[in-house]
């Protein structure tokens, strides 16, 4: 039985809001969709990610600087450069942004630059990387584990919660299985254990658990359909150009239908999407 003194519900009704920015934050009724590539490749890339996704319901940009790859010869990231570019954007469009940390050394920089940290699935159960993001003031994603338990999810997040950190956002992004005809399967029973276990908001990347493009919408919708806060997408300009994971990433247009195709699902469950503000030219005309 997990003795948790922090991540688990006192009782039934009990749920943590954790703000990502003034205007946004997970675990509300508002369900939050974040998009972007999975790595920034370019300020001219990232100006046509988030131009295009600014003026939709979708509330917030992903794109990693520093990459965990499998193979140490692949594109790792831009690094501080990636961090600038995101800073940059994340000022001219007033997105929030979220990326990976990947070490303790890392962390300062980061935080400099954007709204929510992640804690990739390798590093899970890195604990001193946790217990280091346990005293910044900054949200944190939390992404669970390769092969891990819903118990070691959650002692996960009790790292950073003890040691003094109460915004943790809880994300599934598949676990793996004997299957390969996906990238990992999604375990959306997950989502809806934890809703029982903890009071942490809980997110999914259906990106990452399905690895191709064509099941990630329909990944997307089961997941809100159980209960998910929010949704972390990859999508970029050019998908097939993506330097990493564009199998699986959608292209823009593709993102912003599905975002759409969303908000009757999410009012079916009592939960909704942010409302758009018309610019005033589109009010005068009409009227």
């Amino acid at each position: 039985m997990l003795n948790a003194k922090i991540a688990l519900k006192s009782h039934p009704e009990q749920k943590t809001i954790v703000p990502l920015s003034d205007t946004v934050a997970f675990g509300g009724r508002e369900i939050v969709v974040i998009g972007g590539p999975c790595a920034v490749e370019s300020l001219e890339q990232m100006e046509r990610v988030a131009s295009r996704l600014k003026p939709t319901p979708i509330q917030g940009l992903r794109g990693g600087v520093y990459k965990p790859r499998t193979s140490p010869y692949t594109f790792q990231g831009l690094g501080l450069e990636g961090l600038k570019i995101l800073a940059d954007i994340r000022r001219r469009y007033g997105m929030p942004v979220v990326t990976e940390v990947m070490s303790i050394e890392q962390i300062e920089a980061i935080a400099a630059h954007v709204d929510i940290l992640q804690v990739g699935s390798r590093n899970m159960q890195n604990y001193d990387l946790l217990k280091a993001l346990g005293q910044v003031n900054k949200p944190i994603l939390l992404k669970r584990g390769l092969a891990a338990t819903l118990e070691e999810f959650v002692y996960a997040a009790e790292y950073i919660l003890s040691h003094g950190n109460p915004n943790v956002v809880l994300c599934e992004r598949g676990i793996r299985s004997f299957d390969s005809y996906t990238r990992n399967v999604l375990d959306l029973g997950a989502v809806a254990a934890l809703k029982q276990i903890t009071h942490l908001p809980i997110i999914v990347d259906p990106s990452h658990a399905v690895g191709k493009r064509e099941l990630v919408a329909p990944m997307a919708k089961a997941a809100i359909a159980t209960g998910a806060d929010g949704l972390i997408i990859e999508c970029h300009p050019e998908p097939e150009k993506s330097v990493s994971d564009a199998r699986q990433a959608l292209s823009l247009e593709e993102m912003v239908d599905l975002t759409d195709s969303l908000e009757p699902i999410a009012a079916a469950v009592g939960r909704c999407f942010p409302k758009l503000e018309l610019p005033a030219i589109a009010l005068r005309s009409s009227l």
